[in-house]
């Protein structure tokens, strides 16, 4: 590993540190305020309001809320997938019938996730999604995400890209999460959108420069 890779390991760390810091501080009301805000802004996203399959994910402890969208996807009669975590970080996908329809996985010692009980339909079956909603910690000013570091996204991304896909790519973040730099690795790849409960920000084309924010 280079020197300059270590250094941004190491800012990677120290930043996915702050931000779970400043999550660990939010209580539930804030948390389900900021979830409400964030399925209002989502939901008027083109790229949501068209799509007809959406891949997304259940929110957990302090992460921004997703339920209120997925269940507002669905009463719009969106297919929505949910991932399950595989042994490999690899995700496996499940359609979302309901807050019913999840049950909490514990992984290890690591974590507790909430994920669909329904008919698993294998890792390709996101190449079929309009949009994928994907958690971070964090976007910078050129739409480059930081993830948990457990890389099971990054397979995602590769595998859109292998099949040809190209859905939007958007991730729900609060408004302290956009920041101005996040080092990047020659396998990531920008996101289209953030979405925070004071608006959304949109990114241009991966060279462009441009971008904008609503409102």
């Amino acid at each position: 590993m280079r020197h300059n890779d270590r250094a941004d390991e190491s800012d990677k760390r120290t930043l996915r540190r702050e931000v779970l810091r400043v999550r660990s501080g939010l209580t539930a009301d804030d948390v389900r305020v900021s979830a409400a805000a964030l399925a209002r802004w989502a939901l008027a996203l083109p790229e949501l309001a068209h799509a007809r399959t959406v891949a997304a994910y259940v929110s957990v402890g302090s992460e921004p809320g997703t339920l209120a969208l997925l269940d507002a996807l669905r009463a719009r009669g969106v297919r929505v997938l949910l991932p399950a975590l595989l042994p490999d970080n690899d995700l496996d996908w499940a359609a979302y019938a309901g807050e019913g329809s999840l049950a909490p996985v514990r992984h290890g010692g690591r974590m507790t996730l909430l994920e669909p009980t329904g008919e698993r339909l294998g890792p390709d079956a996101v190449t079929e999604a309009d949009a994928v909603l994907l958690p971070g910690l964090a976007v910078d000013a050129r739409g480059m995400r930081l993830g948990r570091g457990g890389g099971s996204y990054d397979r995602v991304l590769a595998r859109l890209d292998r099949a040809g896909a190209r859905p939007a790519l958007v991730v729900l973040l609060y408004g302290s999460e956009v920041v101005g730099h996040i080092p990047e690795e020659p396998h990531d790849r920008p996101v289209h959108a953030v979405v925070t409960p004071s608006g959304v920000r949109r990114f241009g084309r991966p060279g462009d420069g441009t971008a904008d924010e609503t409102p």
